[in-house]
């Protein structure tokens, strides 16, 4: 005795296959999600390979650089022009809040006496349930990572931006 015909066991085999299409396509990650990823780790790796050099004001190599090349540098791997001033860096992307940062994000701080307008550009390396750290260009130390996190950088940061949507 036959229990589906075989026009009701095509559409059963035919349904369940484009549901199973449907999963696999619904569960992993998009093309564009893939893609911005891709350009994160682009972004970041470049930062990084400036790790050590010395800070310069005005600096552009790496043979000494400051903190808004390094992230302008960074950004030109892949296609992304920025502006040269960290306070004119401040003004591009799309604000983000410090508890949804995320690698590639540029954090922007107030480090003069007054503590008001922006002289200080880092960016986002990783995001930890403790941690948030960035790479910048310091004036005593050159390019390191550092913890967003200390208070010293807490009470600096006058915002966050992010470039790559």
């Amino acid at each position: 005795m036959t229990i589906f015909s075989n026009m009701e066991r095509r559409s059963f085999f035919t349904a369940l296959f484009l549901a199973a299409i449907i999963g696999i396509t619904a569960c992993g990650p998009s093309k564009k999600a893939i893609r911005r990823q891709n350009m994160i780790q682009e972004v970041v790796s470049t930062a990084r390979q400036y790790t050590g050099t010395p800070y310069k004001y005005g600096g552009n190599s790496s043979r000494g650089i400051d903190c808004s090349a390094l992230i302008l540098n960074s950004y030109k791997t892949i296609d992304t022009p920025l502006p040269r001033t960290s306070k004119d860096q401040s003004k591009v992307g799309k604000k983000v809040k410090v508890k949804k940062l995320r690698s590639g994000d540029l954090v922007f701080f107030a480090m003069s006496k007054r503590r008001r307008k922006i002289t200080h550009v880092g960016m986002v390396t990783d995001v930890d349930k403790n941690e948030i750290k960035f790479i910048h260009a310091s004036t005593s130390n050159g390019v390191i990572e550092t913890d967003l996190t200390k208070e010293y950088y807490l009470k600096r940061l006058r915002k966050a931006r992010r470039i790559i949507k």
